[in-house]
């Protein structure tokens, strides 16, 4: 049997269990207008189910196998590989063949590891490379051809909702309102939600813009930065996202107090474990941790005075990520320096685990609601 899913990054270690002490109610369809088609299910549904999410992006294929537990789902199996899928794109409007072989090689191992885990309901997403490459149809007959694989290629709106699903737990004290951002490699998404007095989540808005690690790195490139450049792509990054504020008024939320503002991407989990000087990348002390503006802004600075060997010695970083880590800082920068939050809650984890939240539920999209202080728990 050949599971059929999507990917995007690897957050969670095999072993760990999922709380999410959902409960079901408040999602504004209206804000997102999306509806999701039915996942792909082998066997019976069950308690004792194998369930798999796939998020192939523009930078990175993850996959998470789980099965449920009492208090949300345990992890049987991950997998995370650095495809750079949107290589090239902006320049080319297509996927490279080098780019395709790199994701077909990783969908294969993925696949395997589906097959073996005996996965019987999976979901497998593709993302920003693949909305905006031309030959993107022709990819994902391949990619089914190949390695047995079914992409389902995702718009921006469901995107978001499903990162939303996913780190919903973490949204937790006082705050009415929540900044969620996911910097991808070819789009950073950013979604504007309401806490309900039941408990609930609203969302308010979403929006996707072009700016990833990616798209960034390839338009003001990727080894060194003087001030001059990476001031550029901080102007370029809140030139796009300004209209966001309009469209909202963030800003008199914040004024006002009570927002939380959550990040869930490589950027934030690798500049939480530079800044808490980790000798190798752990997730289990990233996730949920909290970083303040003025260490973020310290950290980046750091970061862009360095060479990209420089970036690539430091073992949260490494060689995949040293080309791409400072475009990440900048568009984080811009989001900063636009909404003084004062401090952002890292998530390491997001669309993956919203697949596996609502694939559970029996559900093809779901944004779950809080129930109090809901907790993301590591065995």
């Amino acid at each position: 049997m050949i599971v059929k899913t999507r990917l995007n990054r690897l957050i969670s270690a095999p072993g760990a269990v999922y709380a999410t002490g959902l409960k079901e109610g408040c999602l504004n369809h209206a804000a997102t207008g999306v509806v999701a088609p039915q996942p792909v299910r082998h066997g019976r549904a069950g308690g004792s189910e194998t369930y798999a999410a796939l998020d192939l992006g523009t930078n990175n294929c993850r996959l998470l196998v789980a099965r449920p537990s009492s208090d949300g789902f345990r992890v049987i199996d991950a997998f995370s590989r650095i495809v750079r899928l949107g290589e090239g794109l902006g320049a080319r409007g297509s996927l490279s063949e080098e780019a395709i072989e790199r994701s077909i090689r990783a969908l294969r191992v993925c696949a395997v590891k589906m097959r073996r885990r005996g996965v019987g309901v999976a979901r497998c997403v593709a993302t920003e490379a693949c909305r905006r490459a031309a030959n993107a149809t022709s990819f994902v007959q391949r990619v089914a051809e190949e390695t047995g694989v079914a992409l389902e290629v995702i718009s921006s709106n469901e995107e978001a909702r499903l990162a939303v699903s996913g780190c919903a737990p973490l949204l937790t004290g006082d705050a009415r309102h929540a900044l969620i951002f996911d910097i991808g490699g070819g789009s950073t998404e950013l979604t504007w939600v309401r806490r309900t007095s039941l408990g609930g989540i609203e969302v308010l808005g979403v929006a996707s813009f072009p700016c990833g690690v990616v798209t960034l790195s390839e338009v003001y490139g990727g080894d060194s930065y003087d001030e001059a450049t990476y001031e550029a792509m901080v102007a370029e990054v809140e030139r796009q996202i300004l209209p966001f504020e309009k469209a909202y008024g963030l800003s008199q939320a914040i004024a006002e107090g009570g927002v939380q503002m959550l990040g869930t991407s490589g950027t934030v989990t690798t500049l939480a474990g530079v800044l808490m000087g980790l000798p190798r990348y752990d997730r289990a002390r990233v996730d949920g941790t909290w970083l303040d503006f003025n260490h973020i802004a310290d950290i980046c600075l750091q970061l862009r005075s360095l060479d990209c060997e420089g970036r690539a010695a430091h073992p949260c970083i490494g060689r995949d990520r040293a080309d791409l880590v400072v475009a990440g800082c900048a568009v984080l920068e811009a989001i900063c320096r636009n909404w003084q939050v004062g401090r952002v809650r890292v998530a390491d984890r997001g669309v993956r685990e919203g697949i596996l939240y609502s694939l559970m539920r029996g559900e093809s999209v779901a944004i779950p609601t809080l129930n109090g202080g809901a907790s993301y728990r590591t065995h």
